[in-house]
């Protein structure tokens, strides 16, 4: 049996400026089951940052609701205990790590709530295990590609126990070795048993969740399974997105099986 961890209730969000006001999040609903792998897509400005902060009471609502495991975020008696619940891991890992050796960054966090010495050593070791950075523990950040410093970012998250991980665009500055070894993190986690949010302009990455959320101009435009939401090339495209590119192939030779990845494309090749 699922169980509900994320919903919103009309949730709307609205920012002031010089000249006057803007809606980045618009009357929309939507709820996330405990363990769910979610992808969040849509162009610049359509609300998935603002979307994302307002998981951990970054903001407040505007209007509406929303709660995280049933702990409404406008609640300033909640905001310990649903941070405590999501973890967050943003574009540039620079910004995240404080400490300048690696197996400090991810302690500092355990440090500040006061754990136990024996305790944080435990769940350090265990979260550098989980993201395999072990063997780069006592380096220092700045020695590290762009990919190992965001596997540290995660690691502090893991090491805090959340139970929920908001990936913020964290392969936008990224080669694509450094994407590939964030994503693989992001999908041992999600095996876990984590609940993963991933905001991101890569068509492959959101291939790879349960449920993808299509934004448009601060809406939800479509909540769909990657195949549900992939298989309408056409108005993907007038999104201003892409699909991955097994999806454009299949399309452009107009094969006649829904395709998602590359292991399907050259499945439906081969049967041809």
């Amino acid at each position: 049996m699922t169980m509900e961890i994320i919903k919103a209730e009309n949730l709307k969000h609205v920012y002031k400026t010089a000249n006057g006001e803007k809606i980045a999040l618009d009357d929309i609903n939507f709820s996330i089951d405990d363990g769910e792998f979610i992808a969040i897509i849509g162009t610049n400005g359509s609300g998935k940052s603002t979307l994302a902060k307002h998981f951990n009471a970054l903001l407040k609502p505007t209007a509406g609701k929303i709660f995280v495991n049933g702990l409404d975020t406008e609640d300033d008696e909640n905001l310990w205990a649903i941070r405590e619940n999501v973890g967050m891991v943003f574009q540039n890992p620079d910004n995240e790590i404080v400490a300048a050796i690696v197996e400090d960054d991810i302690a500092f966090g355990l440090e500040n709530l006061g754990i136990e010495p024996a305790e944080i050593r435990r769940r350090v070791d265990l979260a550098l295990d989980t993201v395999n950075m072990t063997d780069y523990k006592n380096f220092s950040p700045s020695k590290l590609s762009g990919g190992q410093k965001q596997r540290i970012a995660i690691a502090g998250a893991v090491a805090m126990r959340t139970k929920i991980i908001v990936f913020d665009e964290p392969t936008a500055m990224l080669d694509p070795q450094g994407r590939r070894e964030v994503l693989n993190t992001i999908q041992k986690l999600h095996a876990q048993g984590l609940t993963i949010i991933l905001i991101t302009h890569f068509m492959e990455e959101a291939a790879t969740a349960d449920k993808i959320f299509v934004m448009e101009g601060g809406k939800i435009l479509k909540i769909g399974t990657p195949r549900e939401i992939f298989s309408d090339v056409k108005e993907i495209k007038r999104l201003g997105l892409d699909v991955p590119v097994a999806v454009e192939l299949a399309a452009r030779l107009k094969l006649p099986q829904k395709i998602l990845n590359a292991k399907e494309f050259i499945a439906a090749i081969k049967n041809l």
